[in-house]
């Protein structure tokens, strides 16, 4: 471990000895579901002890909820991921339905691409799913993100790889 390392870990600390209380009741009161809250909480310091160059934030509250806010986000997407999959697959006709371990496998699938997309900036994620799931056009996405034309289509091009990933694999 390096200094840069220890010195995270030891900010991390302090962050979860001082706030993990305050999280975890603010996320509780937002998902209704203590265990999900629990996990949330967790994962927001885990996010924490992953940035290389993390400093002592003059407002360690916001820092926490902004990053609990995303994987909050993150998680009611693919709960909604989840249950789209589910309802469409209830309009099919039953010998249509593919195999339980079928279903099993395109819902992994679907956590993956999600997982990966999730990867992204915030900027990134949200043009891409505004243009595959909302069917936003380029420039309606530029406006909406404030962001050019070509920013959207690097954007595109990133949510694009993250999913070649998130099926074949991680290319040279």
């Amino acid at each position: 471990m390096s200094v840069g390392d220890s010195t995270n870990h030891e900010l991390v600390g302090l962050l979860y000895r001082d706030h993990r209380a305050w999280l975890l009741a603010w996320l509780r009161k937002s998902l209704h579901c203590p265990q999900r809250a629990e996990d949330l909480s967790q994962d927001t310091f885990v996010r924490l002890l992953g940035r290389p160059d993390l400093h002592a934030p003059r407002e360690p509250r916001a820092l926490l909820a902004t990053i609990a806010r995303g994987l909050l986000i993150d998680h009611f997407r693919r709960s909604a991921l989840e249950r789209t999959y589910l309802e469409e697959l209830a309009r099919l006709p039953e010998d249509l339905h593919p195999s339980p371990e079928d279903q099993a496998q395109a819902l992994e699938a679907l956590r993956q691409v999600d997982h990966l997309l999730g990867q992204l900036s915030a900027k990134a994620r949200a043009a891409f799913l505004y243009s595959r799931l909302d069917g936003m056009g380029h420039a309606e996405i530029a406006e909406r993100l404030g962001v050019s034309v070509s920013r959207v289509r690097q954007y595109l091009s990133q949510g694009l790889r993250q999913c070649y990933i998130a099926v074949y694999g991680d290319p040279l």
